[in-house]
Formats: structure tokens, C-alpha cells, sequence
């Protein structure tokens, strides 16, 4: 059925009819979400744009993949137009919209005629406001938590990853069945009561993927968060939420897990700063498990003084008043020495790989040169696929009881890794756990002079319309690399300190490091030193 013209009746005074309706017939387009009709409206070429507040879009192409996955507007109505010639043949329209379930939005359009052809070449889009985007959070408040009153982390926001336990809150786990099933918790976890100590207040529970088990971010019951820095695309997981709020300024600090990567996916896919702590180092008390030999809690920021903040309060300990080395083992600043893995680097994309060299090639020529080695760590799936068995035969026992009471309550490609799960034998386990106690005392030597540094992820984060073969191909490059410091326990955090090339714009890819265990915050220290001599020469190589 042809939607009803959403327009006023009458042409805005000036206005040409021609223009006039083709306004008409593409507020019938967005309507029907008739992407072809859509597609002819917008100027072809590289540089026709379109902007809202989740970013700007430049070229047809990128803005055709994002109306892709958009999945059109809500029914409204154009009840106001203006118009403004702004030369012969291009016009200005800004239009006031009324939706249909309540609020307004606006429209801003530039139109170009071509060939007796009206077509947008730039427009920018101001949408009724949310009270609450449901595939990022799963519930808000402003603050859902007040934390004390003065401490070091005053007046930031916290985000907490539907895996932490928030007392009189039941844990959601990215699932409505598993939230209807669980019960409201009695405690709040440690992790999430440290930063509330230091007063950080919690904004809100925020989305998950399912059980933690997936590293693309998207989720089959509460839609999939949008990608902060880069519209159109996979936001990551399995911390998608936390991120995602971080990322569009909805809080300032994440509280999330990495198990094999959960954390520093989505700070590269993002454009954030993302630790992962040494294993054990933060109490898991209150956090529901995925896989317990790897399950480590950390944090994602937007810049690096708010991640040492967060460090500095909640990893350091004072044992007495003469204490003088509050924080440990990382007291003493780790080594400007640095590891480059070969593996890695024949691991990423072209793109990545050219972003990384030069990055390397500007870090030696500056004023603050480290000491910079190539090495190898071997064939990465030894890593992974022990990795990946041990993981999977925790995680099956963890869940399998629940998941066999609620059959089909997960989504398909979450339940076909559980179904895989199931199939691991104990014997297989024991060998995997025999090859990864091998695998963590090698890395451990390497890291005892130096600190390992690679790109986070092969390339930038997927678009939403990639289908699901071609994400889970990017979902087993991105675990390759990520799970060697998995495997050794050991903190790692993602830099954004990489722009690449993609379908949908430039995009963000971290730069990782990894320090050997016990050094989380003096890790954060060098990444911050790192992150400053990057802005130095970034500022000497701009005319």
C-alpha cells in the first residue's frame, strides 16, 4: 500500500514544483523504506553527504550501506517546509517533521537539479529524541546509582556490562529468557562497588551479547549498538553496550570482561582506550562466568587520563601510611623496549599492516625513539584452537544446565557455539590445558625485558549488513590475535592510534600492548607515553 503523501498540501512560497515534489515523493520513499527509490534520490558520487548525530556519512555508496541496516523511519509527517534558493538549480529545504508516536525531528537538505533531475547532494538529520536506546542499555538513570560524593572519580559515569551483579538488579546476560529466569541479587559486585567507592555513579546496566560468547557485538533479541566512531558498522563485542555508551558520550567509563578479547575489540572498533587487567587481579566476585581460566574484568575510556584515573583508584593499594610503593609492580615504569610479533603483523589486513609500518616508521624518527624488535611467537592458532577448546568445555558446563531447561532461547549462531561446546571431550581439554601452561611460560619469558606491540585487530570493524559467514571469518582472524594474551593472563590495553581506509570512511584500529602480569597500571602509563609521542610527530609531519 502507497503511503499517504506526508508533505503540507501546499507549495512553500518560491519553491519549484518539480522540487516540491520530489520532496513528496521521497518522504514516500523513507516512509516505505524503498531503498532503490532512496538510493536514485541521493546525488551519486564521492561526495554527496549525510549527517546525524551518530556521524557523518560521505560518498553514495557509504550512505546506501548505512540506510541498509537502518531499517527505515517511524510513520510522521512533513507539517512545515522552507525553502531557499541558493543558486540557479540548487535549492536549501529544511523541513519539520511529526512523528506519529510523538516528538518531532528536523530535516536539512541541499537539492541539486541535473539533467530536469532533483537529487539531495548533502542533508542532516535531527530524529525525535530517545529517552533510552534499548539495544545499548538495558536500563538507565541519571545516575541509576549514586557513588560517594567526593574521590577521585567524581562526577564520571560508569556503564556496567549485564554480566555484573548490581544489588536489587537481576543479570540479564544479553538474554530475556536467562532475565526472566534469574532473581535480583542480594550484593553488588566488587568491581562494580570499587569505582562506586571512588565516586564514579552508575549511570545504567548496558547491553551485552549473549553469555559473553561472541566478539562482533551484535545481538539477536535487543538489536545490535551502534558503532560510535564509525556509523554503519559492527560496534564489538562482547561489551558492545558499555562501549558503544562510552563511545557516543552516554558515560564515561565502561566496566566490562575480556575473555578473549571483549574489551579491546570494541576500543578498536570504537576509537577508545580499553584495558584488560592481569587475570585475577580484579575480584570476579559478582560477575557471572563464561570461561574462568580466561574471565577478566576491565575498563574502556575515551581517553587515557580517565583510564589512569580508574587504575590508579581501583589497582593500587595502600597497606600503611610509610607504604611507599602503593602500586605494586607497577611502581616502576616498564621498559621502552618494544616486541613486534611477525605472526601479527601477517595477520592483518593491507590496510592495517600499511597504517601499523608507518606508525612504526614515524615512532622511530621521533624525538622519543624506543628500542623496536621484530620476533616471532609462533603460529598463532596454537594459541587459539587450545584456546578455544578449553574455553568452550568451560563455558558449556558453566551454562549447559540452563541452556538444556531453555531450549531455543539463544540466538543461532550463539547456540550453534554452544552446540560445539558440548562437544568437547575431557581428554581434549586436558591436552589443550597441557599446550596453553607451555604457550604462557614461553610469552612470560619474552616479556621479562620488553612489551609487546601489534595492531588490536586484523582491520576495522565490519559493516552491520555484512552477512553472518563473512563476520564470523573476521571473528576468528580477530581471536587469533587476540587470545595469545589470554592465554598468558596478562593485562593488554588497545590504543586508538590508527586510522584505515574502509567501505564506510576512515576507521579506528587500535594499537595493542602487552606487559607481563602485575604491571597493569604502569601499562597504562607507557600506552599514555606512546599515545603523547604518536601526537608529536603527527604534529611534526603536518605542513
Amino acid at each position: 500500500m502507497t503511503p499517504a503523501v506526508p508533505t503540507p498540501a501546499e507549495v512553500p512560497t518560491g519553491m519549484p514544483d518539480d522540487l516540491f515534489e520530489a520532496l513528496t515523493a521521497y518522504e514516500r520513499a523513507i516512509i516505505a523504506n524503498d531503498l532503490d527509490a532512496l538510493d536514485a534520490f541521493f546525488a551519486p558520487g564521492s561526495e554527496t553527504m549525510r549527517g546525524d548525530a551518530g556521524g557523518l556519512l560521505v560518498g553514495h555508496d557509504v550512505i546506501s550501506a548505512f540506510r541498509g541496516v537502518r531499517g527505515g523511519v517511524p510513520p510522521r509527517t512533513i507539517t512545515h517546509v522552507e525553502h531557499r534558493e541558493l543558486a540557479p538549480d540548487v535549492a536549501l529545504v529544511v523541513s519539520v517533521s511529526r512523528y506519529h508516536g510523538g516528538g518531532t525531528g528536523l530535516q536539512t537538505q541541499v537539492w541539486q537539479r541535473t539533467n530536469d533531475v532533483w537529487r539531495i547532494s548533502a542533508a542532516h538529520v535531527t530524529p525525535r529524541a530517545h529517552a533510552l536506546d534499548k539495544s545499548v542499555w538495558r536500563t538507565v538513570g541519571d545516575p541509576l546509582w549514586q557513588g560517594a560524593w567526593d574521590g577521585p572519580l567524581e562526577g564520571l559515569t560508569v556503564a556496567v556490562k549485564d554480566l555484573f551483579a548490581i544489588k536489587g538488579y537481576r543479570i540479564g546476560a544479553g538474554n530475556p529468557t536467562f532475565l526472566d529466569s534469574a532473581r535480583p541479587e542480594s550484593t553488588t559486585a566488587a568491581a562494580v562497588s570499587d569505582l562506586l567507592r571512588g565516586g564514579a555513579s552508575l549511570r545504567g546496566i548496558a547491553r551485552t551479547d549473549e553469555f559473553a560468547y561472541s566478539i562482533a557485538g551484535d545481538n539477536a533479541h535487543y538489536g545490535t549498538p551502534p558503532n560510535g566512531a564509525l556509523p554503519g558498522a559492527l560496534p564489538g563485542g562482547s561489551s558492545s553496550g558499555p562501549a558503544t555508551a562510552v563511545a557516543t558520550g552516554q558515560a564515561e567509563i565502561a566496566l566490562a570482561t575480556d575473555t578473549a578479547g571483549s574489551i579491546r575489540v570494541p576500543a578498536s572498533y570504537q576509537g577508545l582506550w580499553g584495558l584488560r587487567t592481569t587475570h585475577g587481579l580484579v575480584p570476579r566476585q559478582g560477575l557471572l562466568p563464561l570461561a574462568q581460566s580466561f574471565d577478566t574484568v576491565g575498563w574502556l575510556t575515551r581517553d587515557g587520563e580517565t583510564l589512569q584515573k580508574v587504575v590508579d583508584w581501583c589497582l593500587s593499594y595502600d597497606g600503611s601510611d610509610s607504604t611507599e610503593r602503593v602500586f605494586g609492580e607497577s611502581g616502576d615504569d616498564l621498559p621502552w623496549r618494544f616486541l613486534v610479533p611477525d605472526e601479527a603483523l601477517a595477520a592483518v589486513e593491507d590496510d592495517t599492516r600499511a597504517a601499523f609500518d608507518a606508525f612504526l616508521a614515524g615512532l622511530a624518527a621521533s624525538d622519543d625513539a624506543p628500542m623496536m624488535r621484530r620476533v616471532s611467537i609462533g603460529d598463532l592458532d596454537d594459541y587459539y584452537e587450545p584456546f578455544r577448546t578449553v574455553q568452550a568445555s568451560e563455558a558449556w558446563r558453566n551454562n549447559s544446565d540452563w541452556l538444556r531447561a531453555h531450549p531455543g532461547a539463544t540466538g543461532a549462531a550463539v547456540a550453534e557455539r554452544f552446540r560445539l561446546a558440548s562437544e568437547v571431550t575431557s581428554d581434549a581439554e586436558a591436552r589443550a590445558r597441557t599446550k596453553l601452561q607451555a604457550l604462557g611460560e614461553q610469552a612470560d619469558d619474552m616479556l621479562r625485558g620488553a612489551v609487546m606491540m601489534m595492531p588490536t585487530v586484523p582491520g576495522p570493524a565490519p559493516m552491520r549488513t555484512s552477512d553472518g559467514a563473512k563476520v564470523d571469518v573476521v571473528r576468528q582472524a580477530t581471536l587469533r590475535m587476540t587470545t595469545p594474551a589470554a592465554v598468558g593472563g596478562f593485562p593488554a590495553i588497545s590504543i586508538p592510534l590508527l586510522t584505515v581506509p574502509s567501505k564506510l570512511g576512515p576507521a579506528p584500529v587500535g594499537i595493542c600492548l602487552v606487559s607481563r602480569s602485575g604491571t597493569d597500571i604502569a601499562l597504562v602509563r607507557l600506552a599514555r607515553r606512546l599515545a603523547g609521542a604518536a601526537r608529536a610527530f603527527h604534529r611534526t609531519e603536518t605542513p
